[in-house]
């Protein structure tokens, strides 16, 4: 058996955990493990090459991804994916592992359409997932995110000032939700609901009243950006404000043992899945069990955000 596995879209901590978990189980199950080099843009080059026990050694604890990683507009059309499905099979290989986001998981579809054998792991960030109670690299994001606001906490409160924090997010809020109920935000801001300024302004207003001297507003990037809404408040409350924009922070760094653990669950299970014949299906979470579920069907649902964790941090921002 030949296996191929790379890694696609954005990078995410954990992703060389995943890299090695799959290659040394499918060493352990008797094949040839081959690494793909930059995601499909690779794949459509023919980048590949074979990985042994030792290629990954001493990048558990590393973020981003030794196969790199990289956005392909060439796959995203049908003669694309056709070149990347006979690359596929001109290297013999049996099946591939996907290891990235939504869109890499679309292109992953569209290669088992085409008779390739595939399995997808989740691995992004933003937590977007769905069948999936977390992805590969979102507790280190978090966790990066919260190290932030615990710093910015520090001098906003020595200077008494009121601080905009801008996660990235473009299209779900589930990174700044998370940052922002553990890092204690006085609102949190999203895509998925409507941002209303008036509201923030209130609750700021009401702890400026009873003697409160700093304050910190989490906002996702895909709900507004966080120099406008910085801009919007000192016009509402007559002072200064200031904006820390994270960026692609939140994608770098050592991973969580959280995550290197679900990485290394997660890779193994997609050999596993790979090596008993079965295709098309993403490898999630769900409580304690690893569950595999047909790409299609996560594909076709949105994850919705937690509600209830988003109204808790309204009862407990005061």
């Amino acid at each position: 058996m030949k296996i191929g596995v790379l890694t696609s879209g954005g990078d995410a901590p954990g992703m060389n955990a995943a890299i090695r978990a799959v290659v040394r189980r499918g060493i352990s199950l008797g094949a040839t493990v081959y690494g793909i080099r930059r995601g499909y843009e690779g794949l459509l080059d023919g980048d590949m090459f074979p990985m042994s026990v030792d290629s990954v050694g001493d990048i558990i604890h590393r973020g981003g991804t030794i196969l790199h990683t990289a956005r392909s507009a060439r796959f995203m059309l049908p003669e694309g994916q056709d070149l990347a499905a006979a690359r596929i099979r001109g290297a013999g290989l049996s099946g591939v592992i996907i290891i990235g986001g939504d869109g890499s998981l679309r292109g992953m579809v569209e290669l088992c359409k085409r008779g390739v054998k595939a399995i997808g792991i989740p691995g992004t960030i933003d937590n977007d997932i769905a069948y999936t109670d977390y992805t590969i690299g979102f507790d280190t994001a978090v966790n990066t995110g919260v190290e932030a606001v615990n710093r910015l906490r520090d001098t906003a409160t020595s200077h008494e000032r009121i601080f905009v924090v801008e996660t990235m997010g473009r299209h779900e809020g589930h990174l700044a939700l998370a940052v922002g109920v553990a890092g204690g935000a006085e609102s949190i801001l999203v895509p998925e609901l409507p941002v209303n300024i008036d509201e923030v302004c209130e609750k700021l207003k009401r702890g400026l009243d009873r003697g409160k001297v700093h304050s910190i507003i989490v906002v996702a990037e895909g709900a507004a950006s966080g120099f406008d809404v910085a801009k919007q408040i000192e016009e509402c409350l007559g002072m200064e404000l200031r904006v820390t924009v994270l960026g692609h922070v939140q994608r770098g760094g050592t991973p969580t043992a959280f995550d290197r653990l679900l990485a290394s669950r997660m890779g193994a299970k997609a050999v596993d899945l790979l090596a008993s014949g079965q295709s098309n299906l993403m490898v999630g979470v769900s409580g304690p069990r690893l569950v595999a579920t047909p790409t299609p069907e996560v594909l076709a649902v949105k994850k919705a955000l937690d509600l209830d964790l988003y109204y808790l941090a309204q009862d407990l921002a005061r």
